[in-house]
């Protein structure tokens, strides 16, 4: 049998990842000295509580190679095919912890696809490889999908409080201030693994625009579905998504929270989708 695992920095919710048959593996967000496992001891809206209130920057910490190593012997001794599909490792050192179980455990039927991708760009692959399982794709052949999907696919997102830009020295006091007064919402994509600033736009709606011209110029393929995700903000998800209306018109669109380990670093009111370029 073909298993899905895949971390909490995908922003499926759960109830989504049940649904889906997908096993979820928390990473970890710390305030202080206090540790929670994302989604199991913290939900999305008690973390955006305690970051509106936390003095400084909440740290996210990687899964442990020790952790995969339980995990593994579990799936090698279960005889199950495990498809893997975490956090951008150059984002985190999960995947490398997952490798160095894998050769530990000596996990042949592990597979252990470099996503590049997070947050709900990862959820979309995450989606998409279920749906290679279910057509009946072996393990190694949805690996190598996922693989070869990869550099088409595309996240556009605006950043709408630039206070824990700030807080996490990714902007200086005097640009968030200027950005903040004159209403600047960044516009952010996925780069070879990292998170880039791709431009700026003056208030939401322009931010809106600078999207959907991007995604003009690299339309949405029809084979695969969309996935658009919001920080909290539900009402600016359903402004974008009425704005992007023709472009997400007869396509399955599947809608993700952004929680605490990409919201560390983005902060409430980060909003956009991610596609498979065609």
């Amino acid at each position: 049998m073909v298993k899905i695992l895949t971390d909490s920095s995908c922003d499926l919710s759960p109830a989504q990842c049940e649904e889906l048959g997908v096993e979820m593996l928390p990473l970890t967000v710390n305030f202080g000295e206090t540790s929670y496992r994302a989604n199991i001891d913290i939900s999305n809206e008690e973390f955006y509580e305690k970051l509106a209130a936390a003095p400084e920057l909440p740290k996210t910490a990687q899964i442990t190679p020790a952790f995969f190593e339980d995990k593994f012997k579990v799936y090698q001794n279960s005889g199950d095919d495990v498809v893997c599909l975490f956090i951008s490792s150059q984002m985190s050192g999960t995947l490398q912890s997952a490798r160095l179980a894998k050769n530990l455990v000596g996990a042949d039927r592990i597979h252990l696809p470099d996503t590049l991708n997070v947050t709900f760009a990862l959820g979309l692959l995450v989606e998409e490889a279920v749906k290679m399982r279910d057509r009946g794709l072996s393990a190694a052949g949805i690996a190598q999908e996922v693989e070869n999907l990869v550099p088409r696919v595309r996240l556009w997102a605006l950043i709408d409080d630039l206070k824990y830009l700030k807080m996490g020295g990714r902007l200086s006091a005097t640009s968030a201030l200027v950005a903040s007064i004159l209403g600047i919402c960044p516009i952010i994509t996925l780069e070879n693994g990292l998170v880039e600033v791709v431009g700026k736009a003056r208030g939401k709606k322009s931010a809106f625009k600078f999207i959907r011209e991007q995604v003009a110029k690299e339309p949405i393929s029809a084979d695969f579905s969309v996935t658009v995700g919001h920080a909290a903000v539900p009402k600016t998800r359903n402004d974008f998504m009425e704005f992007m209306g023709a472009e997400l018109k007869k396509r399955e669109v599947y809608k993700l929270d952004i929680g605490s380990i990409v919201g560390t670093h983005t902060g409430p009111g980060a909003c956009g989708l991610a596609y498979i370029r065609k």
